[in-house]
């Protein structure tokens, strides 16, 4: 499990140092054998180690809710514009640390890619054939702005 840095702001300014990750992938072969759950598992016992107190993600909630993830609005997280994004999920490593202040969720630097800097990057590597694979898709995301409207 690759992590990232993240931060949480208030209302206030006071800035939350958290954790971000995903996708989780496993090979098709070693799927719904537990591997993932021991993973991720084991990667929040480090993180809580290293003193860190929340995790945000975003992704199906199908998948993570039996990892601890809650929906954001649960811990008034929100982004930048109020919005509650279905998908963004948080678990916190140290309960009771999100105490209902309004939290803002800040992206890691990490994920502004410079597009056609990373298509230069990739000129160096043999071109490879696309593909796509099936993804289960079971769940509508739709995102609750502080409103409390649904939004597709």
């Amino acid at each position: 499990v690759m992590y990232t840095k993240s931060q949480l702001r208030n209302e206030q300014g006071e800035v939350k140092q958290i954790l971000t990750f995903g996708p989780v992938s496993i090979l098709p072969a070693y799927q719904r054998k537990g591997y993932g759950k021991i993973m991720l598992e084991e990667s929040f016992r480090r993180a809580a180690e290293l003193g860190y107190e929340v995790i945000v993600i975003f992704g199906n909630p199908d998948n993570y809710v039996g990892r601890g993830f809650k929906s954001c609005k649960k811990y008034n997280v929100c982004v930048g514009d109020g919005v509650f994004p279905a998908a963004m999920l948080v678990k916190e490593l140290k309960t009771g640390v999100l105490d209902g202040t309004r939290w803002y969720f800040e992206e890691s630097e990490a994920y502004n890619v410079d597009a056609a800097r990373a298509e230069e990057f990739d000129k160096q590597f043999a071109p490879r054939r696309r593909s796509s694979v099936p993804v289960r898709r079971s769940s509508t995301f739709t995102a609750i702005r502080s409103s409390g409207k649904l939004e597709k």
